[in-house]
């Protein structure tokens, strides 16, 4: 019973700490920003709500945003975003953690695998649940000599604005983010095991999928240089530095679907805006050309940014560059045999998906409207910003780039004699021959 017993305890543990630090580290990352953001300044205690708000949608969790005046005025405010800084710092914890126990040989049972992510994915859960509940507060919102501000503080109704965690949506999309993470991991890790009858995949999907995460955090590294260099350079370094701890993916990722030709369409009407470069900015905020439903959106590729900064064509140059360094990548960790159409596959596929999932998390849309009794809306407390993908266009040119680039990367010299590069898979096949019953 103790040799049972004991390895269930093992997997409680480890996945307690995974789930504490993870959660640790993305409460860390997400104060440091938005102390940084000005967000310690508010009144009544409330920095530790919004640094719950944040952990909470980094996290896969939604948030809702409420707002109003009584009978005087009414509100309507909607909220869509990854802060995702903060959620990379806490998915490279985790998935570290969650991986760390498993790296002592090539192949696992499916239940053994089970057995580890259920603990983890469980206590993920209720941390997510408890943070939720600290996920809420209501801010007054200043109207200056506005005539809701005049009536209401005769009245006392002053407009209002607030947040508070939407539990059922949170433990969904929650489930789905830490469901991801796990099998990510699992994708990239070379050393992780596999269940026995998965192991002939392991040429195929994991070097490419090692190749796309680094490529993806290659990008983030050149941003934090970028910004640091921004901070440094040309003043309100609190802002940038804040920039780079809460959302520096979101500007990354999506430059890096730029780069290889890809597309985004937004605006931002109002006061309101986004903490991103002012070429951009300036596209967002410029009058879309088209007719229809999207005639206020303006476009954003490459070429709409070059018409205002002829720098934006630098997107192209690092995305080439970084696009054949994954396709050498891919192809010296994979088996000898692997041909270079196959490279080619594997990374198209692995780039299109990778770049699927950028176009859903970077997404942004936040709106807010106040309105006095319906009858119109207070134009210097309204605003609309939205930012979202051509998705077919993206995605496809992701697949188009990821092809071109694996199919050169394998043309790459590489170290010769492939023993290396074939022992993970042998070492797995090995394993598998001497523990049949893992099957």
């Amino acid at each position: 019973m103790s040799s049972t017993t004991a390895p269930a305890a093992r997997a409680w543990r480890d996945a307690l700490v995974a789930v504490l630090a993870g959660f640790v580290v993305m409460a860390v990352v997400a104060s440091a920003g938005l102390a940084l953001a000005g967000a310690g300044d508010l009144p009544g205690g409330a920095f530790p709500h919004v640094v719950a708000a944040v952990v909470l949608m980094a996290a896969g969790g939604s948030v809702e945003v409420t707002g109003g005046a009584g009978f005087l005025a009414g509100a309507d405010a909607s909220l869509s975003v990854l802060p995702l800084s903060v959620s990379l710092a806490g998915a490279l914890t985790a998935g570290w953690l969650f991986l760390r126990p498993l790296h002592n040989r090539a192949v696992a049972g499916t239940r053994e695998l089970l057995a580890r992510a259920a603990p983890l994915v469980f206590l993920w859960l209720v941390a997510l649940t408890g943070i939720a509940l600290l996920a809420r507060r209501d801010f007054a919102i200043s109207t200056g000599d506005s005539i809701i501000g005049d009536i209401g503080e005769v009245l006392d109704a002053g407009p209002t604005v607030g947040f508070e965690a939407a539990i059922p949506a949170t433990l969904g999309f929650g489930l789905l983010w830490i469901l991801g993470l796990l099998l990510i991991a699992l994708l990239v890790s070379r050393r992780a095991p596999l269940p026995a009858g998965l192991v002939r995949f392991h040429a195929a999907v994991r070097p490419a999928a090692f190749a796309v995460v680094a490529l993806l955090l290659a990008y983030v590294a050149v941003g934090v240089g970028v910004g640091l260099v921004v901070a440094a350079t040309q003043g309100h370094a609190d802002r940038t530095v804040a920039v780079i701890l809460l959302g520096l993916p979101n500007l990354v990722w999506p430059a890096l679907t730029l780069g290889f030709g890809g597309a985004w369409e937004g605006k931002a009407e109002g006061p309101f805006g986004l903490p991103v470069p002012q070429v951009l900015d300036e596209v967002l905020r410029a009058t879309g050309q088209g007719s229809g439903s999207a005639s206020d959106l303006s476009t954003i590729d490459v070429a709409s940014l070059a018409e205002r900064d002829s720098r934006a064509w630098w997107l192209v140059v690092l995305a080439v560059v970084l696009l054949l360094g994954a396709g050498a990548l891919a192809a010296a960790r994979s088996p000898a045999h692997v041909r270079p159409w196959q490279h080619a596959l594997h990374l198209a596929v692995a780039l299109a998906l990778a770049t699927l999932v950028v176009c859903l998390l970077a997404r942004i849309e936040a709106q807010f409207g106040l309105s006095l009794l319906g009858l119109g809306d207070v134009s210097d407390l309204s605003g609309d910003v939205e930012l979202s993908p051509l998705l077919w266009r993206t995605v496809g040119l992701g697949f188009l780039a990821g092809a071109v680039a694996g199919f050169l990367g394998a043309l790459f010299p590489r170290r010769r004699g492939g023993s290396g590069r074939r022992a993970p898979a042998e070492s797995a096949e090995s394993a598998d021959r001497a523990h049949p019953t893992d099957r």
